[in-house]
């Protein structure tokens, strides 16, 4: 989901991991960069493949690893400028990067104003696809949504994305249009919405997805 700042461009679709909060983050995180906040919270992803990662708040130390998956993941990738100038936006941005060891595996970004959430970016480390980062990754942007007091959200996926659309439908979102030509390959996008995400019945389902007994594949 690349935003405009490009709009969503690749998503990776994975199976379902644990996903557990811990009360720091642990001793394999990267070090934040000395000018960046310090993250407040980690949270721990079990992998398909056995091992783990932990989801943290990106940071400028990041980018270089950040770039790199950009720029695999997208025909027209953000630029390092682009992603600087979203972490400046701290009011209404929030990005996360999933950490294997001290290596970047995937990141993700949500923007919200007025009450709506938009996913702005995400994509995973080919080393790292088909091990539950992408839907760990989603469900830390949509409950950081709903901190923020989004009570929707909205994203696009490429048409021929069909392992993204089914991962965004298992997290609640359903298609409300397409926008024809939205690529820079002239791909047209699904436009899709979550409503109701603030509720009780939202939270639970994102419990569902992160819950260690979750199993389902692709």
């Amino acid at each position: 989901v690349r935003s405009a700042v490009p709009l969503v461009a690749l998503i990776i679709w994975a199976p379902v991991a644990a996903v557990e909060v811990l009360s720091s983050p642990p001793a394999t995180a990267m070090a934040p960069h000395p000018a960046d906040p310090i993250a407040p919270k980690a949270q721990f992803q079990e992998t398909a493949n056995g091992g783990s990662v932990a989801i943290v708040p990106m940071t400028l130390s990041h980018l270089s690893e950040v770039l790199e998956i950009e720029r695999a993941a997208a025909p027209h990738p953000w630029t390092e400028g682009i992603f600087t100038e979203e972490l400046a936006h701290t009011d209404t941005r929030t990005y996360f990067v999933a950490l294997n060891r001290d290596r970047v595996a995937g990141f993700g970004g949500v923007l919200v104003q007025v009450g709506e959430a938009h996913i702005t970016n995400i994509a995973v480390d080919n080393d790292f696809r088909r091990n539950g980062i992408a839907c760990a990754l989603m469900i830390c942007l949509m409950r950081a949504a709903v901190e923020q007091e989004a009570a929707a959200a909205t994203l696009e996926v490429r048409v021929s994305n069909v392992g993204a659309q089914r991962l965004y439908h298992r997290l609640g979102f359903v298609p409300a249009g397409v926008r024809p030509r939205y690529y820079p390959d002239r791909e047209d996008a699904v436009i899709m919405w979550a409503d109701d995400i603030a509720g009780q019945a939202y939270a639970a389902r994102l419990d569902a997805l992160a819950a260690p007994t979750n199993e389902s594949g692709r």
